[in-house]
């Protein structure tokens, strides 16, 4: 990264004709020599470092963001309004296996103090008893007695962090048996048995809803122990009631739950950003993939999602899959979003929101670009459907929608046990079934959202720090977090997102 210290703009490769602003400029100003600013340019909105005719490529990152609707001067101020969006990259005879990096830097330390899964699999971060659904009919009155269990029963048991019920919108009204259903069914079934729930299931229906617990439980789980039918209890109160009384059994067990020290092999740690600007790909993003390098390296697993903000950058990912079979999964994820979109009559070109405009992010290509960046160098081991487990240890691609409040739950139904989410913008976001570390891209999201933001990143931009320290900033963070010596501050606020499941199939 070409970045003088304190310079007033960061400029990525030296192919890049553009380059972001620190910090807001105003017209006049001499950037560096031989650039002075036409206009005022916003803080991390690009400006042109030379002459571009129009048609020509407008290049950030080493690759083409689009090209120039009219001519650009040097010093312009470049914006959304500017270009044209390039043709999304083939993904037909995508290369692999061309750049894979063993070179990875080492990890401070290779355990953690985490849950071993009675499930095998995945350890957990955090205690929980989880009420799975059946339905979204039956919320209403589990929310009722969430509420008294934690007031009444989880006092009583101080090893258990918390109870959360999994409501949702499905279940019922739904094409149940649709090709698509299969992504909602796996991720709730998946969800039910999530690491950081200890291996105990309890699970709500209702009794006339489509999504059977056969559907959402193997045969031998299915027990009066396990489950609880509304229509079969005589009225709200014997509902609460019985409730009530299976949550304590559960509790007394998830109580005897112990920390151990184990290796981070065990760990599974989700990717995601949200509120992006166009310092995500310069500071948060490199840092949390500096981190998840180091992750890998010490036998971690690592997943990064959402298909429309890598799918400009596929090819560059293609290369890092380690068979065959890895690329040809990735090809075959960006084509099913591809028609996914176009059922709806869209494109890519509808990701970026008003917000990641206003941080810098003139269209979908430089998001993709900056997005990448939080994967790392490490080789990409496995490709997963949207919901599905990893068969495989280290870095994973899982593709998910882009959307936070999606991408979420689709992690966790493939066993991520916390989160690490990069802003530039800033957004509350938080899970309720595993921690959510935020990392910010500027250190003007952090003075104004000082007791929201856990790791700054801003540092990077201006100089005065190094990808390398905020990554390893981030790294013991991620283990403080995972081992309960520390709580997120979504955690420590109780911020969480209503759990969205991705269901592509009608609704009928």
């Amino acid at each position: 990264m070409e970045a003088q210290k304190k310079s007033l703009v960061v400029q990525i490769s030296g192919r890049d004709n553009v380059a972001i602003a620190v910090r807001e400029i105003p017209a006049g100003t001499e950037v560096r020599e031989g650039l002075t600013a036409n206009h005022d340019i916003p803080q991390a909105h690009k400006i042109a470092l030379e002459d571009i005719g129009a048609g020509d490529p407008v290049i950030r990152y080493g690759v083409v963001l689009g090209y120039a609707k009219e001519p650009i001067k040097k010093g312009d101020w470049i914006n959304e309004f500017m270009l044209d969006l390039p043709e999304p990259p083939s993904v037909e005879h995508m290369e692999w296996g061309k750049n894979i990096v063993t070179d990875l830097p080492e990890p401070p330390c290779t355990t953690f103090e985490g849950y071993r899964n009675p499930d095998g699999g995945y350890a957990g971060t955090r205690n929980i008893l989880g009420i799975s659904t059946t339905v979204q009919c039956v919320t209403g009155v589990l929310n009722v007695a969430v509420k008294r269990m934690r007031e009444e029963l989880l006092p009583k048991y101080p090893n258990v962090d918390d109870i959360v019920p999994v409501n949702h919108a499905y279940g019922c009204g739904v094409a149940i048996n649709a090709p698509e259903a299969v992504i909602p069914i796996r991720t709730l079934r998946n969800l039910a048995k999530h690491p950081n729930f200890g291996g105990q299931l309890m699970v709500v229906g209702l009794g006339c809803e489509k999504l059977t617990v056969e559907m959402l439980l193997d045969k031998a789980d299915i027990t009066p122990e396990n489950v609880i039918i509304l229509q079969e209890q005589k009225g709200f109160n014997a509902m609460i009631d019985a409730l009530m009384e299976m949550a304590d059994k559960k509790l007394q067990i998830l109580n005897q739950r112990k920390r151990e020290t184990l290796p981070l092999s065990d760990l599974c740690i989700g990717m995601q950003c949200g509120g992006s600007d166009a310092f995500s790909g310069v500071s948060a993003n490199p840092s949390a993939g500096y981190a998840a390098d180091m992750l890998v390296k010490a036998g971690s697993t690592v997943m990064f999602s959402e298909v429309t903000e890598v799918r400009d950058g596929v090819h560059f990912i293609a290369e890092r899959c380690v068979s065959e079979e890895v690329c040809q999964k990735l090809a075959k994820e960006m084509q099913w979003y591809d028609r996914y979109l176009a059922e709806g009559d869209v494109d890519r070109s509808a990701n970026p929101t008003p917000g990641n405009k206003k941080g810098g992010l003139c269209n979908i290509v430089e998001k993709a670009m900056g997005s990448i960046a939080k994967s790392g160098t490490s080789p990409i081991v496995e490709v997963l459907s949207p919901a599905e487990k990893p068969t495989k240890h280290g870095l994973i691609y899982a593709a998910t929608p882009a959307s936070d409040i999606v991408c979420g739950p689709c992690q966790l139904a493939s066993g991520i046990t916390l989160q690490v989410f990069m802003t530039g913008r800033g957004t509350p976001y938080g899970l309720a079934a595993a921690p959510v570390i935020k990392v910010c891209s500027r250190n003007e999201m952090k003075e104004m959202w000082q007791d929201l933001i856990d790791v700054n990143a801003g540092p990077i931009t201006t100089g005065d720090a190094t990808i390398q320290e905020i990554g390893t900033e981030l790294f013991h963070k991620i283990i403080a977090v995972a081992s309960g010596k520390e709580k997120s501050c979504a955690e420590k606020y109780g911020l969480h997102n209503d759990l969205c499941i991705f269901n592509p199939a009608p609704i009928t």
